[in-house]
């Protein structure tokens, strides 16, 4: 299990080192409907989801978390298409001068995809299910398995290297993206192991995930949470 003090090398040499950026920041969606109510799901498209008042204040919020924390530094952005994540992305983009950012809509970031629209009694047993199996493997009826998210997320990966070389990429990338996104960069970005990825708790609502650049490594700066509830099923690795 890794703490806000675990260190992974993102590259195994040194190479161009001056081209990566300083941080790579991950943004949660402010709060969105179906966070207050989950039975949205069925209801409409699962990327037409807005957020609330409250999760339009926590973006502008986020904004200036985010100014805080760069100052005059420039930033590129890569925003899920999801309804929810553009308008985010909309309020932190207030808070920044037009000049020190640019962005673009990044599909591969999107959330987990949960197929089509249900009744509450068979939204309630996916759910159930899910948890029950385990939220990496699990295909959702219709829908992806965590397991999908992770392969986008490790494709993006090589995509996100190669902007990186680019002499004049900014000092940060943030993407403003999803929960179970979020946890699986992680993953896929640290390699860590199916378990590790079960017991961690998705961020809060517009939480900053803050990853920082030193010597050639990224360390992640922002302490995340883990579940204590032992998982239904676990069996890692053990040499003698």
């Amino acid at each position: 299990m890794f703490s806000a003090n675990f260190v992974i090398a993102l590259l195994h040499n040194t190479k161009n080192l001056t081209m990566k950026p300083k941080r790579i920041i991950l943004i949660r969606h402010g709060e969105s409907e179906a966070n207050v109510d989950r039975y949205l799901f069925g209801l409409v498209p699962d990327y037409t989801i807005e957020l609330t008042e409250r999760g339009r204040a926590q973006a502008i919020e986020a904004g200036k978390a985010l100014r805080e924390l760069i100052g005059e530094e420039t930033a590129y952005f890569y925003v899920s298409p999801f309804w929810r994540a553009r308008s985010t992305f909309e309020g932190v983009a207030k808070a920044l001068e037009r000049h020190k950012f640019d962005y673009r809509e990044e599909p591969r970031l999107r959330e987990q995809e949960w197929g089509y629209l249900r009744s509450p009694e068979e939204f309630d047993r996916i759910c159930k299910e899910r948890r029950d199996y385990g939220i990496f493997y699990y295909r959702i009826p219709g829908g992806e398995a965590g397991t999908d998210v992770y392969d986008r997320i490790n494709d993006l990966l090589g995509s996100l290297y190669r902007d990186f070389e680019e002499t004049s990429y900014p000092d940060n990338c943030v993407m403003i993206t999803h929960g179970l996104t979020i946890r699986l960069f992680l993953m896929r970005f640290f390699h860590l192991t199916v378990e590790q990825f079960e017991q961690m708790i998705s961020p809060v609502n517009c939480a900053l995930v803050v990853l920082e650049l030193h010597d050639d490594t990224y360390r992640l700066a922002t302490r995340m949470e883990y579940s204590d509830e032992p998982l239904r099923y676990s069996r890692p690795i053990r040499l003698e």
